[in-house]
């Protein structure tokens, strides 16, 4: 029989949990598991090294969601990360963005379970086509691996994003120049971002996805 114990919650529904002497993130949910991780109780283990957010988080991310927040994601994939946001935005309602139409088939399987998942097949790159849906948001995620994964998240939050809502970005420095050094990459990419928003906090995720730091910010409009 397994021991489990929870430790601290870190996020609304989010929690670290003690599992047999192993400390694991984890989200409370209702729901069963999705893409291959464990449950433990009520608790979803939200695996590092699968959700670039659950590393952001175990790195001492701590970013301003609570239950009721409106999200707009872009770059949903599969669905792996925004099925755990899905668990600590449940009063909320997430926006979904995809481009790709083959990881979006799995997708439409979890918005279809929650209430909660608006999925969009679109391209970021085009805010407009998907403004008629999209409402002014809290909160704007982007896990998007392109040259032009900058302009895309400012574009999105001009559009969407609330005068003081927040903004995370996983940025891929070899998406963005793969004949630069990545530490390079990451210092352009930070003062781009200063234009326009406040950086509240610059978390290094690189031990679990190589080349990628996730940048907190603040949009000042």
């Amino acid at each position: 029989m397994k021991s489990l114990r929870e430790l601290e919650e870190v996020l609304p529904n989010t929690y670290f949990i003690q599992v047999n002497g192993k400390k694991i993130l984890a989200t409370k949910s209702k729901y069963p598991p999705f893409y291959g991780e464990k449950k433990y109780g009520e608790y979803r283990e939200w695996i590092p090294t699968r959700s670039k957010l659950s590393a952001a988080i175990i790195k001492g991310l701590r970013p301003e969601i609570k239950e009721d927040t409106k999200v707009l994601y872009l770059g949903a994939a599969s669905g792996t990360t925004v099925s755990h946001l899905s668990d600590i935005v449940e009063d909320g309602v997430i926006y979904a963005v995809e481009y790709s139409a083959k990881p979006f088939v799995k997708f439409l399987e979890l918005a279809k379970e929650r209430k909660n998942i608006i999925p969009l097949l679109e391209d970021a790159r085009k805010p407009e086509n998907y403004s008629g849906i999209v409402e002014k948001v809290d909160f704007i995620y982007q896990d998007i691996a392109q040259r032009d994964q900058i302009d895309i998240f400012i574009k999105n939050a001009e559009f969407f994003l609330k005068k003081g809502g927040i903004g995370i970005i996983m940025v891929k420095a070899r998406s963005i120049d793969s004949t630069l050094e990545p530490e390079r990459i990451f210092k352009n990419v930070e003062r781009e971002l200063k234009k326009r928003f406040d950086l509240l906090a610059k978390v290094d995720i690189q031990s679990y996805h190589k080349d990628h730091v996730c940048f907190y910010l603040r949009w000042r409009g």
